[in-house]
């Protein structure tokens, strides 16, 4: 399988963001316009050092994207974490063919290369048991549709990553070793998963904001869903040492073995796409975090 297209449907750039933010906001001075970052959903710009406005970068996502505008301003208030509540909702135009969205910026940056993970562990797992727990799912979930890209779905996920995980070898980027496909073997004897909580559905270290040694953010939920809570925590794997895994579920609460096992393939997976996404676009950063991954997953 080769690594997908990233580049856009529609391309955003600074002088169109100019012109959206006039036509339909303007009370924003807009005196400062930059693109802060970009993944295979949206574009970002930062407005005046306040407002991260994010566009969709391709019609598939648009569903997911409208879910997350209406989402967002409930779950805010019930997570011990910031995410970015969509403030300022911009509609398709001639210009631009679809809605974007603006919410204030939460401060820090990705969790691209981040040092000592103890703290960053107790309080991700904080905030995840919230979103998992049976009241988030009563009070928001009712209206979200199950996750459609199965992610939690081993006779779906084993071989996709498989499939990754060969295109890095070919790549020279990785050598899975027997480890990996051991897990991937033994994952295929799950039975089928049961949607039983809000995930965020693509939560990895590029949609952690932290800084100052802490979490101050969750962002990017244009894939929330009902899924099986693995599909959160494989960052238990993928971004956590074994000791900051320990503390992560120890906060966190028993987790079944089954789901472990899910969450294992699901990292496997997702590290080995960011790696290849950030070989194509030479994000080196990316690329040697989603490496690392690989190696934390393994070491179990």
């Amino acid at each position: 399988m080769s690594v997908p297209t990233w580049s856009p449907e529609f391309e955003v750039d600074e002088p169109l963001v100019r012109r959206l933010l006039r036509a339909q906001f303007p009370d924003l001075a807009a005196r400062c316009v930059r693109r802060l970052a970009e993944g295979w959903d949206s574009t970002v710009y930062l407005v005046d050092d306040t407002w991260a406005f994010r566009f969709p970068r391709r019609a598939i996502v648009l569903p997911g994207f409208r879910i997350e505008l209406e989402l967002l301003p409930l779950l805010a208030p019930l997570l011990p974490v910031a995410v970015p509540v969509p403030v300022h909702v911009g509609a398709p135009s001639e210009e631009f063919p679809w809605p974007f969205a603006g919410a204030r910026l939460i401060p820090g940056h990705e969790a691209t290369g981040t040092g000592d993970r103890a703290a960053l562990a107790v309080a991700l797992a904080r905030a995840l048991r919230v979103l998992h727990a049976p009241a988030t799912l009563e009070a928001v979930g009712a209206g979200l549709p199950e996750d459609a890209n199965r992610r939690a779905d081993m006779q779906t996920r084993v071989p996709f990553a498989r499939e990754r995980i060969e295109e890095l070898e070919r790549e020279g980027l990785w050598r899975p070793p027997a480890a990996a496909l051991d897990v991937l073997e033994e994952a295929l004897e799950l039975p089928p998963p049961v949607a039983t909580a809000v995930c965020h559905g693509d939560l990895h270290f590029r949609h952690l904001i932290v800084g100052g040694g802490g979490l101050r953010g969750l962002i990017d939920w244009i894939d929330v869903c009902r899924a099986d809570p693995a599909i959160d925590l494989q960052l238990a794997w993928s971004f956590l040492d074994p000791p900051a895994r320990a503390a992560f579920l120890a906060e966190y609460g028993p987790v079944p073995r089954e789901a472990l096992l899910r969450a294992r393939v699901v990292a496997l997976f997702l590290c080995a796409a960011l790696a290849l996404y950030g070989a194509a676009e030479g994000h080196e950063a990316v690329a040697r975090e989603a490496l690392a991954g690989l190696d934390r997953t393994l070491a179990g």
